[in-house]
């Protein structure tokens, strides 16, 4: 596929994104990582964890995972089409939906508009947060270091997401709207639920598969 096409497509995608609160109840918060056998090789063997948490306990209450063969390279801002086929079997499968998903990944603070937390979020309807480690685009000052602290982040004069400090003196993480959420609730969302600098929804499904790698 070409690179047009799959700019394309993002672009497309990011027109059908809604920036409200779309949930009827918020009582569980899913997160949704995966991890690769080797991350230089394409194809390679790739796993993906959705851990559901209680709100109001922080504690886990549901885990899946599944395995698959991830066949499309690893390309800067389309990253969706390398990780998405994976995520949607994992969706499928699980027993548990939860309310709102964080995902690992970029929201709309993506340059066009359609992160995988986005992509995620349309393709299945549910609403959905991006929590990155990193930032993609956009420009915010560093809030304090104090945990609850945050800036707006702007990309081309429109806010897309905020700068986040979950933690004191730890480093911030960036928060975007995914899709069915606005993101001052995302914001929200992601400092009730964050212990340590990671939210506990993507924090225990990264651990969980990196387990998971070592046995395999």
């Amino acid at each position: 596929m070409l690179y047009s096409d799959l700019e394309k497509a993002q672009l497309e995608c990011a027109k059908k994104v809604v920036l409200k609160d779309s949930f009827k109840k918020l009582e569980l918060i899913g997160g949704i990582d995966l991890t690769f056998e080797n991350l230089k090789e394409t194809p390679t063997k790739a796993w993906a964890c959705l851990v559901v948490i209680e709100l109001k306990t922080l504690k886990p209450t549901y885990y899946k995972v599944v395995e698959g063969l991830v066949d499309f390279p690893y390309i800067p801002t389309f990253l969706a089409f390398r990780e998405m086929p994976l995520m949607l079997e994992l969706y499928k499968n699980a027993e548990v939906k939860p309310d709102v998903y964080f995902i690992d990944g970029q929201g709309i603070a993506h340059p066009r508009g359609c992160g995988i937390a986005s992509h995620f979020g349309v393709e299945t309807g549910e609403p959905t947060v991006g929590v990155a480690k990193s930032k993609l685009v956009g420009y915010a000052k560093d809030p304090s270091w104090k945990k609850g602290s945050y800036h707006y982040m702007t990309y081309k004069g429109k806010v897309v997401g905020a700068v986040v400090r979950t933690r004191d003196y730890a480093e911030p993480i960036y928060v975007s709207a995914g899709n069915n959420i606005s993101l001052n609730t995302a914001i929200e969302l992601v400092l009730r639920t964050s212990i340590y600098r990671i939210p506990e929804p993507t924090r225990l499904a990264h651990n969980y598969l990196q387990r998971i790698r070592k046995e395999a």
